[in-house]
């Protein structure tokens, strides 16, 4: 994937000489957001660079379930790059990353999340970028003290010499409680002009957002990584555990963000659509599962991860009758399909209420 948003707004140069360029890097949040805005009040040319790694929270799951129809369907970053007039290169980073998430040089945090080797990583991919499009250095929207792992005065400097961008990596927003970068010493920004921030409060960065008459944006202290997700890193961790190794594909990661997940057995997993607009998302991966859907109620698709013998067909089966319309008759009519297309009916009583056990649900 590589897609780029055009701008509106343009920077005019310097007499004689080009402006400065950066490229940001735009997670679609309110802090990237303000780093942006604080070089283009300085002159900078700006564009913005956004990696697609397959575990970004937005654009996902709300847009897929019934009960958030309401809610405004957008891509942060695209929404951020417009309202800030500038570029934004969208780049597909799912295959390299994977190496980040398996095999972390400096550990995951509380879940699976690997946000020191994260942020190294996709400022050593800005670098390239940087590189090879003639910028002249990098910006981020990072905070001291913000994250416990990634955005603390002794991380920061890893992220730099890790990612090879060294000194001409620029941190608008807590600059000027680091040591002057390249930029600052030569004269492309003014040091004076940037900021001091630090901590967990997003105090400073509201106001400063309303300073520049910024009224919009995504929830300022909201995460964008499902890896940060308890729930996300049990699904995954039991994925792993089910199938012996640890790996995944893209098909993974995305399913892993739908439903409900329920392993019954060692044998196999369940994963059960909520409501209608879930049922659709999962039928375009049925080609590659097995699966059941109720017959004589309404009710929900349930895929099947993993090899379920005949007598865990019949458990599947009293599972799926229990979410759908007929949990309360005596019995339901349940079509099964396994991997290799034999298709079959069954009738089944479905579970009681609360007879599913606690450790089934992931």
């Amino acid at each position: 994937m590589n897609e780029t948003a055009e701008a509106t707004r343009t920077t005019p140069a310097p007499a004689g000489e080009r402006a400065p360029r950066a490229v940001a890097l735009i997670s679609g949040g309110l802090d990237s957001m303000l780093a942006v805005r604080v070089l283009q009040e300085q002159g900078v040319h700006v564009e913005g660079i956004n990696f697609f790694t397959g575990f970004c929270v937005e654009g996902h799951t709300h847009a897929i379930r019934n009960k958030d129809r309401d809610r405004p369907k957008r891509n942060n970053a695209l929404w951020v790059a417009e309202q800030l007039g500038i570029k934004l290169h969208i780049v597909d980073i799912a295959e390299e990353y994977k190496d980040v998430v398996l095999n972390p040089r400096h550990g995951y945090g509380k879940n699976l999340n690997p946000c020191l080797d994260c942020k190294g990583f996709m400022v050593g991919k800005a670098r390239e970028w940087m590189e090879a499009n003639d910028f002249d250095f990098i910006v981020t929207g990072e905070v001291i003290g913000q994250r416990p792992m990634s955005q603390r005065k002794d991380t920061m400097p890893i992220i730099a010499e890790e990612s090879g961008a060294d000194d001409r990596l620029l941190r608008p927003l807590c600059a000027r409680n680091l040591p002057p970068t390249l930029p600052e010493r030569e004269g492309w920004v003014d040091r004076e002009r940037l900021h001091g921030i630090t901590g967990r409060s997003r105090k400073e960065q509201m106001r400063l957002a309303e300073g520049f008459g910024l009224d919009d944006y995504a929830s300022p202290a909201g995460g964008c990584c499902f890896l940060t997700d308890e729930n996300y890193a049990r699904r995954l961790n039991d994925l792993w555990q089910g199938r012996g190794e640890r790996d995944y594909e893209l098909d993974d990661i995305m399913l892993l963000k739908v439903g409900r997940h329920l392993r019954p057995s060692e044998n196999f997993k369940l994963l059960v659509s909520r409501d209608q607009g879930e049922g659709q998302f999962l039928r375009g991966y049925r080609r590659n599962h097995a699966w059941l859907e109720t017959v004589s109620h309404g009710g929900p698709l349930a895929l099947v991860d993993g090899e379920p013998t005949a007598e865990e067909w019949e458990l599947a089966a009293r599972i799926v009758a229990r979410y759908s319309q007929g949990r309360n008759a005596e019995a339901v009519e349940v079509a099964i399909t396994d991997r290799h297309g034999s298709t079959w009916n069954t009738t089944v009583a479905p579970m009681e209420p609360g007879s599913i056990p606690e450790e089934w649900l992931l």
